[in-house]
This record gives C-alpha cells, structure tokens and sequence, in this order.
C-alpha cells in the first residue's frame, strides 16, 4: 500500500480488495488506509475471482487501465507511471509487466519476461535467479509471450472485450491462460524492463506445498482444453501420463503422501 502511494500519481486510485480473510486484516487495513477504497468480496474466490471482483469495480469506476498486485509485492518508484506511458504508447498492448526481483536476496530477478511453454504448459521465468542489473539497463518495453498476475497492468479495453481472469481457475495459471487469450485475440504483451517491483517469495523456490500441486496440474489440464491444437493435446496428455506417475512414485518413495495425493488428484479430478 505504501509503496502505491509513494507512485505519485494523480489520477492513481487504491483498492483494497478482501478475499475473505479470517485474520482480521481487513479492518486493520480499513483503520491503516481509510483514504482508500475497500472492497469485500463476501468469500474466498481464489486469486483470479478475488482479483476479478476488484478489477469489475475498477471499470465500472472509468477506470482506463488497472493495476493488479500481490499482497506479498511492492513497486518501486515510476514503476507505475513506466507502465502505463508503455500501453500509452501502443494501442494494441493489452498488458504490461515490471522486472521482478527477490526481496532477499536483493536485486536477483524473480521474473523478467515470461516464455510460453507448451509442452509443460508452463510460463517459464525468463532471467529466474540471475542478477537483474543486465535487465533493468534496457529502457525500452519487449514484446513477452506472457505476463504475471504478481504484477501487471492491463488495459481496460482488454479487460471488456476479452475478459480478466477466469473465475474457475481459482489461483495458479490463470496468467497464463489470459496471457494466451489475449495475444489470441490480438494484443500484445508487454515487458518493461526499467519498471521495477519487489516479490517477497522465497529464493530458490521451495517445494510446492500439495494444494498448489493440485491447482497447477488441474489448471494445465483446462489451458490445454482451451487454447492447444489436437496435436499439441495429445503431445501433453503423453507426457503428463509418463510424468506424473513418476513424480508419485518419487514422492511416495519418500513418505510424502501429501504430495503424492496431490498428484492424483491434479492429474484426474
């Protein structure tokens, strides 16, 4: 929120949207932040609907371009103000993402362009763990085959006609399926390597825990169904056949029947 403010933007206005939380955090943040706008969602509808709910009330505010941020993410000074000026300057940008870096330790990319991997479906972080220095130095936006849902702005006009988020994926790869939609539909993504913002993740990447297991590998599945050919469905469906057995095996190998579970249930449910 802090680091909102300090954009210095005129025209920036602030949404708290509440997912639900049970930790009483929303009515800290209503005293913290009284200024801003607070949104309570009246459930948990994962991080694509809790995020939709917020970006619907945007729009409906005349909103022409929308901010959406991690609660663990902070952006840097001008990071802002860089996007937008990137979509300013490119009527068919539907999307525009800032270098992101590790909070610890410092100044080590988290994600800096993404590449789209169809055969893992996957977006793959271009740069993870390198130095972002190299990065950053570049000051004009790249063309990326997918944005994150960490951090990214989006064009109203995208957000019409071609929809946020989809509410049924819930949280994992929902960036990925409306980066997909919309480079389908025509517009470009953007990478703009001289706007910066900070994750606070840890590094390297722990092991997943068994529910995103279970979200990841359910929502492959959907992104398959909905953007690849014949072909490329079937090239996956072969190797999610021949991979996830023997990620099971490994895991129940080690006594992780968490894991193990998690599997089977990405892969069939």
């Amino acid at each position: 929120m802090e680091s909102l403010e300090r954009q210095g933007l005129e025209h920036l206005r602030i949404l708290i949207v509440d997912n639900d939380s049970a930790d009483g955090s929303a009515e800290r943040l209503r005293q913290r932040f009284p200024q801003h706008a607070h949104l309570a969602t009246g459930g948990n509808f994962g991080y694509a609907g809790g995020n939709n709910r917020g970006i619907a009330w945007a729009l409906a505010e005349g909103a022409t371009q929308v901010l959406v941020i991690n609660d663990d993410a902070e952006v840097a000074p001008g990071c802002v103000a860089q996007l937008s000026a990137a979509l300013g300057a490119d009527s068919q940008a539907g999307a525009a993402a800032p270098t992101i870096v590790h909070a610890e330790p410092p100044g080590v990319l988290w994600w800096a362009g993404g590449r789209w991997d169809a055969w893992r479906i996957s977006g793959h972080h271009v740069g993870y763990g390198e130095p972002a220095a190299a990065r950053t130095a570049t000051a004009e936006p790249l063309p990326t085959e997918c944005v994150t849902g960490c951090c990214v702005l989006l064009r109203a006009e995208a957000l019409q006609r071609d929809g946020a988020f989809r509410d049924d994926f819930g949280s994992y790869v929902e960036d990925l399926e409306m980066s997909l939609r919309y480079r389908g539909a025509g517009w470009r993504l953007l990478y703009v390597p001289a706007a910066l913002a900070v994750h606070k993740v840890a590094f390297p990447e722990p092991a997943p825990a068994p529910w995103k297991i279970e979200r990841r590998d359910r929502n492959r599945r959907r992104v398959a169904d909905l953007h690849l050919s014949w072909g490329q469905r079937l090239r996956f469906t072969l190797l999610f056949a021949v991979t996830r057995p023997l990620l099971m095996a490994r895991y129940l190998a080690a006594g992780d029947i968490p894991r193990a579970t998690a599997i089977w249930r990405g892969w069939w449910t």
